[in-house]
């Protein structure tokens, strides 16, 4: 597939280094030159220095044989009328990020698709809806909605209170529950490990299942009993992302408190929220953190503009008495190292939360959806069967699947459907996919035309 992508920043780098891991032909464009050869330094692409929005431009960057074309400056304006550009010249799939509220929730009268763009995409919209899912789900990792919500793929960590600890999956108490629910992966340390029925899980383990999301709490309900409901949430940073975060937020039984530094804003966060308390301080200060009433039970997130600061917030929040952590990372390398050096419960990368918006268009029309985890290697995928589906009619377990790839769960008018080996497959069936990276390309090769 052929990829234009427009901006050379933090997002447009990450999205080009995660696509050419999959050989994809890449065109990168920016202005600035001093970006274009940082990104060519670590990734396979064609650079060219110019703007976006220049006609001369595009067409020296192939633009007429474009599959993909993604704007992702830190301008809306040139993030859209490119992306019209492209429409101009019969570029299939257009993505355009923008910041302003403005544009990705438009009334009749100013939808952006109608000037051709697929997709209106902003990184903060999708980050803060994916740490709403983690805080609405205590006792989880990782949570992403699949099937339209009607699936729910979690992580967890194996603490040392646990009754998981040296189970087996033949050993679990309620086997009743465990034929609903699917265990995709075991990461222990840096091994990714498919989960079988001898499979001990250990102390640290992170495991990843998937569910409807009534058997996902009922099993972590057994899993961490100890573990209760959030009593309070403080969101530290009133920036596009926190707010966005405080507006969820809003209106819900469970008592918020978001905190910003400049009075201004802050003013202006006051504004736009009804029951959320807005705090004007530094949250780097305990004099700010003892106003915001940290108290146990309380979930702490840090959202403001810089990576250090949110760890270092995160920190004095854990330390005053929060009981979970987390933190937005722009840098993505940072997710696995806060990890492995168990520094927080939670960084969330809102560059991979971008990506995860618009990586079904790489995948081929049949992929509805794609969203990869901050901490396990692969992709989670769902796709539709037609008629002429190779996998249509068939039994799962006498399909050939490659390595690496498994059935996850399988969605049948609306109700789901354990994916066990005697499920015959049907046209208009909904999947989800797990697959590990070397097994991405058979999934392309299945469902991409």
């Amino acid at each position: 597939m052929r990829i234009v992508i427009i901006g050379a920043g933090n997002a447009g780098k990450h999205l080009a280094s995660r696509l050419s891991m999959e050989r994809h032909d890449i065109v990168m464009i920016d202005r600035d030159a001093d970006k274009l050869a940082s990104v060519q330094a670590h990734v396979d692409v064609q650079t060219i220095q110019g703007e976006g929005t220049d006609p001369w431009v595009l067409e020296e960057a192939g633009i007429s044989k474009t599959d993909l074309f993604v704007a992702v400056t830190n301008r809306d304006e040139v993030n859209i009328l490119a992306c019209a550009l492209a429409h101009l010249v019969g570029v299939p799939m257009k993505v355009a990020r923008v910041a302003s509220g403005r544009h990705y929730e438009p009334d009749r009268n100013f939808d952006l698709k109608r000037l051709g763009i697929d997709l209106v995409v902003s990184q903060k919209e999708e980050c803060a809806e994916e740490i709403f899912r983690i805080l609405r789900m205590p006792g989880t990792t990782e949570a992403v909605d699949m099937l339209d919500q009607r699936a729910l793929v979690v992580g967890i960590r194996v603490h040392m209170d646990s009754p998981m600890i040296l189970q087996t999956l033949r050993q679990f108490p309620s086997q009743e529950l465990i034929e609903r629910i699917r265990f995709i992966a075991v990461l222990r340390g840096d091994e990714v490990m498919i989960p079988a029925g001898d499979t001990q899980f250990m102390i640290g383990d992170d495991v990843f299942l998937v569910g409807s999301p009534e058997d996902v709490e009922a099993l972590l309900e057994w899993a961490s009993p100890d573990h209760v409901n959030f009593q309070k949430i403080v969101i530290a940073g009133g920036g596009d992302l926190g707010l966005e975060l405080a507006r969820r937020l809003d209106g819900k039984e469970i008592p918020a408190v978001l905190i910003e530094k400049d009075i201004r804003r802050a003013e202006y966060c006051s504004q736009q929220l009804d029951r959320v308390t807005v705090l004007h301080g530094d949250a780097l200060s305990p004099e700010t953190l003892d106003a915001a009433d940290v108290v146990r039970g309380t979930a702490f997130v840090a959202a403001t503009g810089d990576d250090e600061t949110n760890i270092m917030i995160c920190l004095l929040g854990e330390k005053s008495g929060a009981n979970f952590t987390i933190a937005q990372v722009a840098k993505p390398d940072y997710v696995p190292v806060i990890a492995r050096l168990s520094l927080l419960d939670r960084a969330v990368s809102s560059h991979i939360s971008m990506i995860n918006a618009i990586l079904h268009f790489v995948r081929g029309k049949n992929v509805k959806a794609a969203a990869i985890l901050h901490r396990l290697p692969g992709e989670l995928l769902e796709v539709a069967l037609t008629s002429k589906t190779p996998w249509t009619g068939k039994a799962i377990r006498s399909l050939k699947l490659p390595p690496g790839l498994m059935i996850a769960t399988v969605m049948r008018a609306d109700v789901l459907l354990p994916a066990n080996g005697n499920l015959q497959l049907a046209a208009g069936d909904r999947l989800v996919l797990f697959s590990l990276p070397k097994a991405v390309a058979k999934v392309e090769a299945l469902f991409g035309e």
